[in-house]
């Protein structure tokens, strides 16, 4: 109680479980992979690819670019340059209601 009859209420401590609990998911590793398209070729057509052979894809040019967590969709986006490196600017995210009907 403080000195001028006001009362002061100590803030609860916190739960050392409960902060536990969110850092160690912080630390869990994922695979993040971001995928330009995809193709079906002929096992014929593997053994045949060389260095400049060429394999055409499913998507056009400048279409999203898909970003996969763990070989889940959970966004879209376009390939940007970053100091001198590909990366991927988001431009749609999946709804959390889209990430779970994905996940059957």
């Amino acid at each position: 109680m403080s000195t001028d009859g006001n009362q002061t209420q100590k803030a609860p401590a916190p739960s050392p479980m409960k902060d536990r609990g969110i850092d160690l998911l912080l630390d869990i590793p994922l695979e993040v992979a971001v995928e330009v398209g995809r193709s079906r070729i002929l096992v014929r057509d593997l053994l045949q690819l060389q260095e400049g052979s060429m394999i055409e894809l499913d998507k056009l040019a400048g279409e999203p670019l898909d970003l996969y967590v763990n070989s889940r969709l959970i966004a879209r986006g376009e390939a940007v340059v970053v100091n001198e490196k590909f990366g991927l600017r988001l431009t749609d995210v999946v709804s959390p209601s889209e990430r779970i009907e994905n996940l059957g």
